[in-house]
């Protein structure tokens, strides 16, 4: 997965005007109580932070 594509997967559940705002505020213990935007910075690896996005947002399967 690209970063792009995460961002397009978070873009449709929240919002394009609120998805920047919810990586950068919302601490997912998945992700070792760092944001979205903190993951991507220290390098963690993208499908993992789409796998934490999508528990914590209790997304349905067909979504994972």
């Amino acid at each position: 997965m690209r970063e792009s594509e995460l961002w397009r997967r978070l873009e449709a559940e929240l919002g394009v005007d609120y998805v920047r705002s919810w990586a950068g505020s919302q601490v997912i213990a998945d992700l070792g109580g760092r944001t979205v935007s903190e993951a991507l910075a220290d390098g963690i690896d993208i499908k993992a932070i789409w796998r934490a996005c999508w528990a914590f947002l209790e997304l349905p399967d067909r979504m994972r």
